[in-house]
């Protein structure tokens, strides 16, 4: 208890940024939709927002250098709000993919400096602890934000968007007032994407596919709900019922994980992915529980992939490799959640809802047959690093874990 009070501010911040966060991307497909704007134009948007988000990766260790880590946070505050709230000033779509940009920066630029201060006060003892802490704030501030997106898409649209600017402004209040002193900056984490693929070309086409699923799901999600009959309020639970399917799967896999060869384990999953797209797209016109328990069955299936990757990757990294190949990875999987969003809404345009789960099924298929492949090039190393559940967050994600994927 006492250790989740000393990092409360920090928590809270989260939890704030996260459910602001979190509604935007739905928020804006709807709202999009009602405007008008094409359903490429809205997957744009998602694709504008993982830009954005790259760029935070990339300019917050080195803004934290030269301001430090609560002028950093204020700094990448602001521009998620300015993109926000300038949603109401214009309804032009490719104005809101460059307010997006701002809102991605803002995202991953605020959990870059909330990680360097959580990595710098954690000790071993603790660090177990603090990392469960942080993503209970994290998982379940993102449930909050699916649960508000019926409330807010029945609004007037300055009134959501503005309700949102001040969920992301008050997530700087807890910092700004919190008396632990400012720690020292850490140096800015080197980006070896080649290291990645020098490690494990099975865990960065895995990281890919990963991406493809998430980004695609939570991006395009709300498009797909629309066209399959949901209402606001019920795309919000499609969408967190895919959270929590991701949410509960971690455990077993993880178990899995650690006890067979995790290629097995990828592969397996993406056979499961690929059931569960054809499941959901079964389901489309079976009712709405039948919608909701499919989100929940393809979330199951394709949340934990990233983190079974990030963990075989790591099998074959030395110590003083991990923080660089944990932003090596999340380099690839910002590059492929980039790509998928407008990619997978140009195609529901053209061949339908189904389209997207069938995309989706595609990247799980070369999937499987990559790591067959990589299977028989490699055998599987005898010792492994512990199974942990990696948050796709920042580059500087692999600081923070630290000594935690040690045996």
């Amino acid at each position: 208890m006492r250790l989740f009070i000393s990092f409360a501010a920090l928590f809270m911040s989260v939890a704030l940024l996260q459910v602001s966060s979190g509604g935007v991307g739905p928020l804006d497909a709807l709202t999009g939709l009602d405007l008008g704007f094409s359903q490429a134009q809205v997957g744009f948007l998602g694709s504008a927002h993982f830009v954005g988000f790259f760029i935070g990766c990339w300019w917050a260790p080195r803004l934290m250098g030269s301001v430090g880590h609560s002028r950093a946070f204020a700094t990448f505050t602001a521009m998620g709000a300015i993109g926000l709230a300038a949603h109401v000033v214009t309804t032009e779509p490719y104005m809101w993919a460059f307010f997006r940009i701002g809102s991605g920066i803002c995202v991953a630029g605020c959990y870059t400096v909330i990680e360097a201060w959580l990595q710098a006060k954690v000790t071993n003892e603790t660090r177990g602890r603090a990392i469960a802490s942080y993503r209970v704030a994290d998982t379940g501030a993102s449930f909050v934000a699916q649960f508000m997106i019926g409330a807010l898409a029945n609004l007037e649209t300055y009134i959501a968007y503005n309700i949102l600017t001040i969920l992301c402004c008050a997530s700087l209040l807890p910092l700004a007032l919190t008396r632990m002193p400012q720690p020292k900056t850490p140096s800015a984490t080197r980006l070896r994407p080649a290291l990645a693929w020098a490690c494990s070309p099975m865990a960065v086409a895995a990281v890919l596919v990963a991406a493809l699923s998430s980004a695609s799901f939570r991006m395009v999600g709300p498009i797909y709900g629309q066209e399959v009959g949901l209402t606001a309020n019920q795309i919000g639970s499609f969408l967190a019922a895919f959270v929590a399917g991701g949410a509960i799967a971690q455990y077993p896999v993880g178990w899995l994980a650690d006890k067979y060869d995790r290629r097995w384990v990828m592969i397996w999953l993406s056979v499961a992915a690929i059931l569960s797209c054809g499941f959901t797209v079964a389901m489309a016109g079976n009712g709405t529980v039948a919608i909701m328990a499919a989100s929940f069955l393809f979330g199951l299936t394709t949340f934990p992939i990233y983190s079974v990757a990030t963990a075989h990757a790591h099998d074959f990294a030395r110590s003083d490799q991990r923080v660089e190949l944990s932003a090596a990875l999340m380099f690839f999987f910002a590059v492929g959640a980039i790509a998928a969003p407008y990619t997978t809404s140009a195609l529901i345009a053209y061949f339908g809802p189904a389209a997207l789960f069938y995309f989706i099924s595609v990247g799980h298929v070369v999937l499987v047959a990559f790591g067959l492949t990589r299977m028989r090039i490699r055998n599987a190393p005898e010792d492994r690093t512990r199974y942990i559940y990696a948050p796709r967050t920042s580059f500087g994600i692999g600081r923070l874990l630290g000594r935690s994927r040690e045996r």
